[in-house]
């Protein structure tokens, strides 16, 4: 295999052994079978916004290809300022779609998309190149719309998606979404350095008499009844963070090695589960962003059968507000299920509940932060979880540390 080693390479001014630094998980998405319940699940009771619904089966490009799938629209959603977090995608549409250019879906990989954000557009354009010389195979590059990103798209060894993506388009106090009058800007293959800024494009789209305040905008249905921490939500707590993702995978050491080497996760921590070696790795200062776990473990676990995804994080604004999630949730017949705290360290209080396909949602309030020596807090000076939960907390040294959630609660 061609190799980079001994190569740096400028990232803004800074020499790394990548034309490219991970900064933090941008958006995460599933490929899901039943579209209601799940939408019920994701968007009505965890309390992700819709900000657009895309019929795939509508783009000329993709009609033929999707004539026979009963079901083409794919639901991006926010909980803040990004245009998406988290994407639905119904299932057949996605496996017709992946025999159509060639590739078998892969049992269990019920994963759309892992996606990383990096800090330019000169980082993706950059990444293509370095990708093609280390033979990683690269499923796809360009734009998308809706969103607005620049990406590319590679697999990892068990086939899970992996976007690298620059900027996204930003939701307002509006709410709004870009009007698909503006979809002229998407793009199929690598861009040409440099392109216009987002505030030319908007200034080039009302030029060309497009409106653009005629985007999708998403209205909650439910009541605002909830005092949150001195707002009123239609839910007891407010999603202010996604991730951690975790994984099963065929082979620990070859996906260790995939996620480190090519796209430059640093390994945390490593511990034991059920006698198994579980590995944590990161992009910032969180503990973890992603968890790499044996598949053997899974059925030891009880987790589904059907799902190579162990766990997806959610966080929330507090502690006091993952009690209460975890109170709603249940009133409203969502089941939850134990897990083993050596899944989660980094991590104190923690519930995994179940969504209708029986994957577990990690709901969590606190991620234990790095400083510059980049060592985890040891073992023996983390918080036991045992036993019932308590109504309040003592504070620890980094508690709420990484609240960065720049947006009003609703």
């Amino acid at each position: 295999m061609a190799t980079t080693k001994d190569k740096t390479y400028s990232v803004g001014g800074v020499l790394l052994e990548r034309p490219f630094k991970l900064r933090r998980l941008g958006h995460f998405g599933l490929d899901v079978r039943d579209m209601d319940a799940h939408l019920r699940f994701y968007h009505d009771l965890l309390g992700f916004k819709l900000s657009d619904v895309n019929d795939f089966g509508a783009r000329p490009n993709l009609a033929e290809m999707l004539k026979d799938v009963k079901e083409t629209k794919g639901y991006f959603m926010h909980y803040g300022g990004d245009h998406h977090a988290f994407v639905l995608f119904p299932k057949e549409m996605r496996d017709t779609m992946a025999r159509a250019r060639g590739r078998e879906p892969k049992p269990g990989v019920d994963i759309n998309q892992i996606t990383w954000q990096v800090g330019s557009l000169g980082e993706i354009v950059h990444a293509i190149d370095f990708f093609k010389e280390r033979e990683v195979p690269i499923a796809r590059t360009g734009r998308d719309m809706p969103g607005s990103n620049w990406h590319t798209y590679l697999l990892d060894p068990d086939g899970h998606t992996n976007e690298l993506y620059y900027g996204i388009e930003q939701i307002g106090w509006l709410g709004r979404s870009k009007p698909q009058d503006m979809y002229y800007r998407r793009f199929d293959e690598p861009p040409a350095l440099p392109q216009m800024s987002e505030e030319a494009e908007v200034e080039e789209a009302k030029a060309k008499g497009i409106d653009v305040y005629s985007g999708f905008r998403d209205v909650e249905s439910a009541p605002a009844t909830h005092d949150v921490e001195g707002v009123l939500l239609p839910r007891p707590f407010k999603i202010t963070k996604i991730g951690p993702v975790s994984l099963f995978v065929d082979d620990l050491d070859r996906s260790l090695d995939f996620y480190t080497r090519e796209l430059g996760f640093t390994l945390t921590e490593e511990t034991e589960v059920m006698g198994q070696r579980a590995v944590f790795l990161r992009t910032g200062t969180e503990h973890h962003s992603l968890t790499l776990l044996p598949i053997a473990l899974r059925s030891e676990l009880g987790f589904s059968e059907e799902s190579t995804l162990a766990s997806f994080g959610v966080e929330v604004g507090s502690y006091e507000q993952l009690r209460n999630a975890v109170a709603f949730l249940k009133d409203n017949g969502v089941e939850f299920k134990d897990v083993p705290e050596e899944l989660h360290p980094g991590i104190d209080y923690a519930a995994y509940a179940l969504d209708p396909s029986g994957r577990c949602v990690q709901i969590y309030y606190y991620m234990e932060q790095l400083g510059w020596q980049g060592t985890p807090r040891p073992p023996s000076e983390r918080r036991s979880t045992e036993g019932a939960w308590p109504e309040t907390l003592e504070p620890l040294s980094d508690t709420y540390a990484d609240q960065v959630f720049q947006g009003p609660l609703g």
